[in-house]
């Protein structure tokens, strides 16, 4: 048919591998932990040699970084999908925001672990695996800017909240709702201290 552009089969093939390789890298990240990930069991779970691995990815690092940039493109996703204008107030974003990254976060110790936590030593993500958790970080400010929070401390403040709170819970209680049930109260608590207006639900609290 004229005008219709040509697949390229060869670069979809490849790319449909990288895939199933990093999904099977996944897989033995919940199963084993993300330490116990080696190459030969990663081929040996998508029927590949090792050595033909490597066409696909140079070492352990090198699929260790594709996970990173997929953790948070994904998170980046899921972050950019949240409707602000269902949130009508300062506070009620902040808690929206709070809650979506923890439900994200808990659904997934592995990805958590490496998208967050410092757990496998001399791994460290490249500039473009990065980009996806600068472009997280960016937005949060973008959103946090228009409801009136501007100063770096004050982001780094609400992020170490969240990040506190999941840390708590998956340490405490995993699978369960101990630390996300003080979500709201400890945005809360963050938008006393930055200065936000009180919503009407808690004009009567002291």
């Amino acid at each position: 048919m004229l005008g219709t552009p040509n697949r390229d089969r060869v670069s979809e093939r490849r790319q449909a591998t990288r895939r199933e390789i990093l999904d099977a890298a996944w897989d033995m990240a919940r199963e084993h932990g993300l330490s116990q990930i080696t190459l030969r069991d990663v081929a040996a779970r998508v029927g590949m040699q090792a050595p033909s691995l490597y066409s696909h990815f140079a070492s352990k690092n090198a699929i260790y970084d594709a996970m990173f940039e997929q953790a948070w493109t994904d998170c980046y996703e899921t972050m950019l999908a949240i409707q602000d204008r269902r949130a009508k107030t300062p506070r009620a974003k902040l808690r929206l925001y709070a809650h979506t990254f923890f439900r994200f976060a808990v659904a997934d110790l592995a990805r958590h672990q490496l998208m967050n936590q410092r757990t496998i030593p001399g791994f460290e993500p490249s500039a473009a695996g990065y980009a996806p958790a600068v472009a997280v970080i960016e937005r949060l400010r973008e959103r946090l800017r228009a409801i009136g929070i501007t100063r770096d401390e004050d982001v780094d403040l609400y992020t170490a909240l969240v990040g506190g709170l999941l840390d708590a819970q998956f340490a405490n209680d995993p699978g369960g709702n101990r630390w996300a049930r003080l979500v709201d109260r400890a945005v809360d608590m963050f938008a006393d201290n930055v200065g936000l207006p009180r919503d009407s639900r808690d004009t009567n609290q002291p």
